[in-house]
Formats: structure tokens, sequence, C-alpha cells
């Protein structure tokens, strides 16, 4: 029996390097990642979320981008690489950068 399945991965927090500014390329901050997608699910087919999840905290805290765009593009063709999936959303931001807000981009 196939099922759509929707898995939702939410507030995955942790420090890495990511930004442009001087101070971004040598102090870890702290990012929040939201990771939202479909897939067909099958007796024979399943996605392992803890795996997706440390997937992107991998590939976040090694590739060290500069752009939260690169970041997103990036993780998006590796999911869609690795995975059966359709529907992606990503959502990463960066809570400590500004002092009144929360910066997010979204794809």
């Amino acid at each position: 029996m196939k099922k759509k399945l929707t898995i939702e991965i939410n507030d995955l927090t942790f420090k890495c390097i990511i930004g442009i500014l001087d101070f971004e390329r040598i102090k870890k901050q702290r990012v929040i990642i939201n990771i939202s997608f479909n897939y067909q699910y099958t007796k024979n087919y399943f996605i392992d979320y803890s795996e997706v999840s440390e997937l992107v905290k991998s590939i976040m805290k090694n590739k060290k981008f500069e752009l939260l765009e690169d970041a997103i593009l990036y993780i998006e063709k590796k999911l869609y690489k690795l995975y059966k999936i359709n529907k992606l959303s990503i959502k990463i931001s960066k809570p400590d950068i500004l002092k009144d807000c929360i910066v997010t981009l979204s794809n």
C-alpha cells in the first residue's frame, strides 16, 4: 500500500560558521532549520528523519556557507538526489545576528 506522507523537521538547532561578515567567518553562530517534504511511504520504503537531520547538520557544519541562499540550494539539491521526495521546503534562521529580529530565508 502506498501512502503519501509528510515529514517535518522543526527547529533543528545547532551552531556553525555561516555568513559573509568578518566575525561570522570566525565565530560559530546559532542557526535554526525547518524542513518539510512529502514522500510515498510503502512497506519497503520509508525515510529516516534522524538521518536527514544529521545530514543537514553535517552539511552546514562542514561547508561553512557564506550565504543562506547557497546553503538552501545545496541542501535542496542533496536531498532531492538522495531521497524520493517532493514538495521540499527549507527554512534557515539566524536568530542572533541582529538584536531586534530573527533573520530567515526560505525556498
